[in-house]
């Protein structure tokens, strides 16, 4: 099943119905307009029955008529009046068969268990004329539209107005900017709703934002604004993981290690018997997109060291294909596991972590002190391992090893220095500069040390012809190299 997504730059307006529409050829010089083209469309609109798609911005409708009948998914975008617009074709989604597969698991994190019910339906009049620059090219379609739209839910009403949209197909920023001023003028008002099915349901509650902890700030304020923090990063970051957008399997694992962080650098703010089993399954999905991470990474530095080489096609089947290979592997069983229910259910877990703590002894003493106490700890923890690296020959596998414990305090000291950003505390923000310029060192070690294994490993049970053998040599070169280099940096910290 396919589907395809673009970016959808609109502006939206409320107008008096029978409203006649302005000559928009003037909006582009030497500009036409196309002949308007009529079209009826009917949608119907799910969502649970507590309208969890609805209060976090994002609508999942079916819909017939116009030019792109089918299943859409609209969620909110980075880019300043724009949405994401997912959508599925009939001809890749039977009528019949419900919610594409595609788009149920883009909406996974936000609805999980919740089961999809019709929430509305919506009938749409719509004219659309579209706008041309000299050249010929379609600039921005403008739709007439008369709404007739009834909520399903209880005590929902019929209700009916009309509106302009001008949305961007190749025009800009600045043809926006002037249609918004020339419709404004031709007696357009701005919309009372963000989206038909927001007019259509009535407004929906949205979660309240969170004040950053300060200065006069509790423990157990600072650490639930860090969960919720990381918690609606890794919601966020997860259908992009789904679809293996650039960085996000990095991201989401990041938010995850974060979560567990803030749970293990403050096990007394919360109580322990309410945050261990989360810490605990945050650990395994750490794991999971490890798994696949790792193996992108692994991947990227392949293509990179082949790049340099003349590498014969035995080396690069190996190396490029049989690493995508098991890249994709790593990528099904990750999706595999996004979707069962003890993933969903931890989610949930997040949430009520979040709304309804229990606190522990130290959720009502003051943030800066509790936060003192867990980065001078962790700091503690990374300077003992440093100062164990002395107990071993360098480079022996003891000492490799240490290297790679002394990576791991960094980034635990690191995550905990971070979680209290928001007490803007020069001391704590030193240390994890530090613990980051630590942990981005023996990082870069640590993957070299990852890809000689690998490389060892091809060299050793792959049969690789003569001049293969010589160009997984060179490379083995530089990435010892590449790692004495980075150990070198690590030292003059």
């Amino acid at each position: 099943m396919s589907a395809h997504e673009s970016l959808e730059i609109e502006l939206k307006f409320d107008v008096d119905a029978g409203l006649p529409a302005p000559d928009l050829a003037g909006l582009v010089p030497d500009g036409r307009v196309g002949e308007p083209a009529t079209y009826l469309l009917e949608a119907t609109y799910y969502d649970t029955a507590d309208t969890v798609l609805a209060r976090n911005r994002t609508t999942l409708r079916r819909r017939t008529g116009g030019t792109d009948g089918g299943w859409h998914l609209k969620r909110p975008s980075t880019t300043k009046a724009a949405r994401r617009e997912m959508s599925v074709s009939f001809d890749d989604a039977p009528a019949d068969d419900g919610v594409p597969t595609v788009l149920r698991d883009q909406i996974a994190s936000i609805v999980r268990l919740g089961e999809l019910v019709p929430v509305a339906t919506i009938t749409t009049d719509r004219t659309v004329t579209s706008v041309f620059d000299a050249e010929g090219r379609e600039l921005a379609v403008f739709c007439e539209d008369l709404v007739s739209a009834e909520s399903l839910l209880p005590g929902g009403e019929v209700t009916r107005w009309a509106e302009w949209e001008f949305e961007l197909v190749h025009g800009d920023g600045a043809l926006l900017k002037r249609a918004k001023a020339f419709l404004r003028e031709a007696g357009a008002r701005k919309a009372s709703s963000v989206s038909k099915l927001a007019r259509a349901i009535g407004s929906t509650p949205t979660d309240v934002e969170r004040r950053a902890a300060g200065k006069k700030s509790t423990a157990l304020e600072l650490v639930l604004f860090d969960l919720a923090a990381h918690r609606d990063a890794l919601v966020a970051y997860d259908p992009l993981a789904r679809e293996d957008a650039p960085d996000a399997v990095h991201q989401m694992r990041v938010a995850a290690r974060k979560l567990r962080s803030v749970l293990t650098s403050y096990p007394l703010v919360i109580a322990p018997e309410q945050t261990r089993p989360i810490a605990d399954e945050l650990k395994l999905l750490g794991e999971v997109l490890g798994d696949a991470r790792d193996l992108e990474v692994a991947l990227e530095t392949n293509e990179l060291m082949l790049a340099r080489e003349h590498a014969p096609g035995d080396l690069v089947g190996v190396l490029i294909e049989g690493e995508r290979i098991r890249h994709e592997r790593a990528l099904k069983s990750m999706r595999f596991a996004l979707s069962t229910e003890r993933y969903l259910a931890l989610l949930d877990d997040l949430d009520h972590l979040v709304d309804a703590p229990t606190p522990g002894p130290d959720a009502d003493s003051p943030a800066r002190e509790v936060a003192a106490e867990a980065i001078a700890a962790s700091y503690r923890r990374l300077k003992k391992a440093q100062r164990n690296l002395r107990d071993y020959d360098a480079w022996s596998p003891d000492w490799v090893e240490q290297l790679h414990t002394i990576r791991k305090r960094a980034k635990a000291t690191r995550y905990t220095a971070e979680s209290a950003d928001s007490l803007r505390r020069s001391s704590f923000a030193e240390i994890g500069a530090f613990a980051k310029a630590v942990q981005t060192q023996l990082g870069v070690f640590n993957d070299t040390a990852v890809n000689r294994a690998r490389l060892a490993e091809v060299a050793e049970r792959t049969p690789l012809s003569p001049a293969a053998m010589f160009v997984l040599g060179r490379i083995d070169a530089r990435e010892e190299a590449r790692g004495r280099k980075a150990v070198k940096a690590y030292r003059k910290l």
